[in-house]
C-alpha cells in the first residue's frame, strides 16, 4: 500500500507518531539515517501524561514493568545528605500513573520499536532524507539508502529528526534560541554497590544526577564536566571523570558500558507547520534538562498530530483541524523553554542565586512545600504534563464547572474501573457524568459516536465536574466540547463544523 505519510526520524517522537498512525490504519514510512536505535541517550524520565497516552495504545504496562517509579529523591551537597524529597504516589486521584517513572531513553525506544515490529512495521535505518519539496497536492521527498536514491510523493511529511532537523532546514524555518555554555556528560556504568534512589549531587565543580536502572547493578549518570577537566579538552571517554564522579557521588564504578557528551539548547521553531510538512519533538523545540520535559513534550506532539493526520486522511474530519496542531503545541513549548531556562540558570548559573537554590531551596524548602497537599497536587500536574490544556484552540468549546473545552479529561475512578478505559479506542466519544438524556442517546446512535455514561460520584464533584454534564472527548483524551445541559444541537453543530466522524463509523 502506498505510504501517505513520511516520518523522518525514529526517536521517541517519530516512533509514537508511527504508533498513532498505525492505530488508525494509515500507511506510512518511518526512516532514520542512523544504523539503529540510539545508545547514548540522556532522557530518563517518563511522565504520567505520556503513560496515559501509552495506556490508550495498550502499551503502558510494559513501560511500567521495565522502569522504576521514583518514590524518593536525595539531595546531596559536597557528599553530605542535605534533604530528601518524597515523591511517593504524589499524583494520587489525578492520574492512574501517580508517580515519575525512571526509564532510560534507549530502553524506551527499544520498547516502542518492539511494539511496532509486532505490528509488522519496521524502521528503515541507514536511510537519509536528501531533499523535501512541498507542493499543493503532495510532498515530494528524495531519500537515499546505501547509495541508492529514491523519489516518492506523500500526502504529508513530519520531521521528528532532532535538533539538527533536515526537514526543518528544507522548509527554511528559523530556530531561534541559544546554547548553554556548560558541557554535559552521560554514562551508563556498573556500580560496585547497589543504588536504589535517584540522587541529585551538588558540589563545587557542578552537579551530577544518579539514576538506578532496572538492570541489576547498573546506574545512569548525567552531569556537568568541570571546567578544569574541559580545559584539557572534551574527554573522549569517562576515565578522566571517574575520580570526580566517585568523589562527589559515592558511586564506585566497576565498568563503563557507554559514555557521551553534549551541550543543551533552548530553542523553539517559529512555526511547527509549513503546508503539508510538520515538525515535532526536538526538531521543533529543545529545552534544558530540568524536569525531564523534552522527550515527553515530543511524545505529546506526536499524539496530537497523529490523530489529526489520520482523521483528515480518512476523511473523518475537515483538513482545517490540522491548523490546530501548531497553535496547541507551540504555546506550551514556548512557555516550557522559558520556564526550564530560568530553572536551569538558577541551578548552575553560579552566584548568590545558585548557592541559595542549592543550599536552601531544593534541600529544605521544596520538601516542605511538597508536604502541603494543594502545592503537591499543583507540582505533580505541572511536572507530569497533565496540566497541559488547549482552551484557546479552535477545537475547544464550552465549560462546565471547572472543566473547559481544551482541558485534559479529568481521571475518575468508577465502580467498575475508571473513565480512561474507553479512551483506548483512540476515537471520538461522548461522556456523561450522571444520567444521559434520551436525545443524547439518539445523537450517539445516529452519529456512531459511542456514549459512555458514568454514574455520579463525589469524586466527580472533587474533579470540578457538574452532574449530568456531557463531554465530547477527542481521540487524544482532551475535552473538545463541554456541554452542561446536554444540548444535542450544540454537539451536532460542533461535529458539523469540523465534519467530525468517528474512525470506526462507516455509515454514510
Amino acid at each position: 500500500m502506498q505510504p501517505q505519510v513520511l516520518i523522518v526520524g525514529a526517536g521517541p517522537t517519530g516512533l509514537v507518531l508511527a504508533l498513532a498512525l498505525e492505530k488508525q490504519g494509515i500507511p506510512f514510512r518511518i526512516i532514520d539515517q542512523r544504523s539503529g536505535p540510539g545508545e547514548a541517550s540522556r532522557a530518563m524520565v517518563v511522565h504520567a501524561r505520556t503513560l496515559e497516552f501509552y495506556q490508550q495504545f495498550g502499551i503502558a504496562d510494559s513501560f511500567v514493568q521495565r522502569g522504576i517509579p521514583m518514590h524518593t529523591g536525595q539531595i546531596m551537597k559536597n557528599g553530605k545528605l542535605k534533604g530528601t524529597i518524597n515523591f511517593g504516589d504524589f499524583g494520587e486521584e489525578i492520574s492512574p500513573y501517580p508517580y515519575v517513572l525512571s526509564l532510560p531513553q534507549d530502553e524506551h525506544e527499544a520498547l516502542l520499536i518492539e511494539h511496532l515490529d509486532s505490528k509488522g512495521i519496521h524502521v528503515e535505518w541507514n536511510t537519509e532524507l536528501v531533499s523535501l519539496q512541498e507542493g499543493n497536492e503532495a510532498v515530494h521527498a528524495v531519500t537515499t539508502r546505501q547509495g541508492i536514491e529514491e523519489k516518492q510523493a506523500y500526502a504529508y511529511a513530519c520531521g521528528c529528526d532532532g535538533a539538527h532537523s533536515t526537514v526543518r532546514k528544507e522548509m527554511g524555518l528559523e530556530f531561534p534560541g541559544g546554547t548553554y555554555e556548560q558541557m554535559f556528560f552521560v554514562a551508563d556504568v556498573g556500580s560496585k554497590e547497589p543504588v536504589t534512589n535517584v540522587t541529585m549531587n551538588f558540589f563545587e565543580e557542578g552537579f551530577c544526577l544518579v539514576f538506578p536502572i532496572r538492570t541489576s547493578g547498573q546506574v545512569r549518570l548525567i552531569g556537568l564536566i568541570p571546567p578544569k577537566i574541559l580545559n584539557q579538552g572534551i574527554p573522549a571517554n569517562l576515565e578522566p571523570l571517574i575520580p570526580y564522579v566517585e568523589r562527589n557521588t559515592g558511586v564506585h564504578i566497576s565498568q563503563v558500558n557507554w559514555y557521551s557528551t553534549y551541550k543543551s539548547h533552548h530553542r523553539v521553531c517559529e512555526h511547527f507547520r509549513k503546508g503539508r510538512v510538520f515538525i515535532a519533538g526536538d526538531a521543533a523545540h529543545v529545552h534544558s534538562p530540568v524536569g525531564g520535559q523534552g522527550m515527553n513534550t515530543g511524545i505529546g506532539d506526536a499524539v496530537n498530530l497523529g490523530w489529526k493526520l489520520a482523521a483528515v486522511l480518512l476523511d473523518k474530519a475537515d483538513a482545517g483541524v490540522l491548523d490546530s496542531y501548531e497553535t496547541e503545541r507551540i504555546a506550551f513549548a514556548r512557555t516550557l523553554v522559558a520556564t526550564t531556562d530560568r530553572l536551569f540558570q538558577s541551578l548552575v548559573g553560579g552566584g548568590i542565586m545558585t548557592s541559595l537554590v542549592q543550599d536552601m531551596v531544593i534541600p529544605h524548602i521544596v520538601p516542605l512545600l511538597l508536604d502541603v497537599p494543594p502545592i503537591r497536587k499543583m507540582a505533580f500536574e505541572r511536572l507530569s504534563q497533565t496540566q497541559i490544556r488547549y482552551r484557546d484552540s479552535m477545537l475547544s468549546s464550552g465549560a462546565s464547572g471547572s472543566v473547559h473545552g481544551g482541558d485534559r479529561l479529568p481521571w475518575i475512578q468508577t465502580a467498575h474501573g475508571d473513565n480512561f478505559e474507553p479512551l483506548q479506542s483512540v476515537d471520538w466519544q461522548l461522556h456523561v457524568y450522571g444520567q444521559a438524556s434520551q436525545s443524547l442517546r439518539q445523537l450517539s446512535e445516529t452519529t456512531g459516536i459511542p456514549l459512555h455514561e458514568m454514574g455520579w460520584t463525589p469524586s466527580m464533584k472533587a474533579a470540578g465536574m457538574h452532574p449530568d454534564t456531557a463531554f465530547l472527548v477527542r481521540p487524544d483524551g482532551y475535552v473538545a466540547l463541554a456541554e452542561p445541559h446536554q444540548d444535542t444541537g450544540a454537539i451536532q453543530a460542533y461535529l458539523d463544523r469540523f465534519h467530525i466522524a468517528p474512525f470506526t463509523h462507516e455509515k454514510s
